[in-house]
């Protein structure tokens, strides 16, 4: 049986070890980490078909440089001397117009609405991998200011054009949307085809579905190497020794730079960090998911508690807390929902992980280098949990020579 080695757990990652087992093959996932501790495991939950206008876009350089000025402000980039940090800057600078958002739009929308397409098959199934608390109750992008009305006005007309529906609301009709608890808007552009879920324990059920399906686990060791023959990989190389494999993913997230250098393959990525923290048994609950705009923070209702996310710090792997960022999210909630009681969280109740962003906001996933058995799958950026599952379809058609689900062009390593 066809063994292969993924490099990565989280959602990209088991979601390609589900297809590829569905499809017959033998599967090892690694991962330096628990599972549970990644990226996947503490994000905001949101599937969002609506998100189809990539980071790179006309305006957020701008916007980018006026947020760094702040220390609470949901954006910032850590100075460092990194060649890999200044190819990135450029390629992004060179990305954010509107030929680049025009080109990327179908892209996003046609993976986004593959992934949920395949999250309603597995919500609907009878198994206990169902059980991840899938909702479809859509998504508010909440704002105050005129300015943001102006530009999420645009946003939903773009949206509409593309076949995603998106409806204007004012603050009454947000409001009448979510009769539980007062919101404090000017308005909101609503995506009703978007939704949500409980990422842990989307994470926890696919681990054990896969587990007790006889996929293999090796975690809490980095992959040190990788052995080769000609264009093949032919063994992973851990502390723990090496495991011979016939086909490589590289789903390793923000570190998937690193470990796709040891075969040769130069990766532009760098890791977004971002937070979040609970406020639990909250009755009554927000009911709809929300973005609120100017804060660039969410909060996405997850059974009786509620989930608060937000910031992109760009600074490489690092994963200490920067409690101002925690602030910004935290001192912001208030301004849209003026009734909730929220505090600044103490230190260990921040979760953080870190989204691999790609610089032109599109994702990696096919063939690459010269190894004919190397596939990538990362830089997803903030779409990782909802992009996942289209991701991990599109890896085992890819390993298994089978015509993609959609066109990879957009997605192919060498586009720069």
């Amino acid at each position: 049986m066809t063994h292969v080695g993924i490099i990565g757990g989280g959602i990209v990652g088991l979601s390609s070890a589900y297809y590829l087992h569905r499809a017959g093959y033998r599967v090892t996932v690694f991962d330096q980490n628990p599972i549970t501790d990644g990226c996947s495991f503490g994000n905001a939950g949101m599937i969002v078909p609506s998100h189809i206008i990539p980071l790179a876009q006309p305006g957020m350089i701008a916007k980018g440089m006026r947020w760094m000025l702040r220390s609470t402000s949901p954006f910032y980039v850590r100075p460092r001397l990194s060649a890999d940090l200044l190819r990135w800057g450029w390629l992004f600078y060179r990305h954010a117009n509107a030929r680049h958002v025009e080109r990327a739009i179908p892209a996003l929308r046609d993976l986004s609405l593959l992934s949920k397409k395949l999250y309603i098959e597995l919500a609907g199934s009878a198994s206990p991998l169902a059980d991840f608390g899938w909702q479809e109750r859509g998504l508010f992008m909440l704002y105050k200011t005129a300015s943001a009305e102006h530009e999420m006005a645009e946003e939903a007309e773009v949206a509409n054009r593309a076949g995603i529906e998106a409806q204007v609301l004012n603050g009454a009709q947000v409001q009448d949307l979510e009769p539980d608890v007062r919101v404090d808007v000017r308005g909101a552009v609503y995506y009703p085809g978007d939704a949500h879920l409980n990422p842990g324990a989307l994470v926890r059920a696919l681990l054990d579905y896969l587990r007790g399906q006889g996929v293999g686990f090796v975690t809490g060791t980095a992959v040190t190497g990788f052995g080769t023959s000609g264009n093949r990989v032919t063994t992973v190389q851990t502390a723990g020794g090496e495991m011979p494999v016939d086909e490589v993913v590289v789903a390793g997230g923000a570190w998937s730079p690193e470990i796709a250098a040891r075969l040769g393959v130069s990766l532009s990525l760098q890791g977004g960090k971002g937070y979040s923290f609970m406020l639990r048994g909250l009755t009554p609950n927000v009911r709809v998911p929300a973005i609120m705009l100017e804060a660039r923070a969410t909060a996405t209702p997850m059974g009786s508690d509620l989930r608060f996310a937000g910031t992109l710090e760009v600074a490489g792997t690092d994963l200490t807390v920067n409690l101002n960022r925690v602030r910004g999210i935290a001192e912001s909630i208030n301004q849209y929902y003026p009734e909730l009681p929220v505090q600044m969280p103490a230190v260990d109740a921040v979760w953080r992980g870190l989204r691999p962003c790609s610089p032109d906001g599109l994702p990696y996933i096919g063939r690459a280098g010269r190894f004919d058995n190397l596939t990538l799958a990362t830089g997803h950026g903030m779409m990782g949990l909802s992009l996942g599952p289209a991701t991990g379809l599109l890896v085992a058609e890819t390993v298994a020579n089978r015509p993609e689900s959609m066109d990879l062009t957009p997605f192919r390593l060498d586009r720069f």
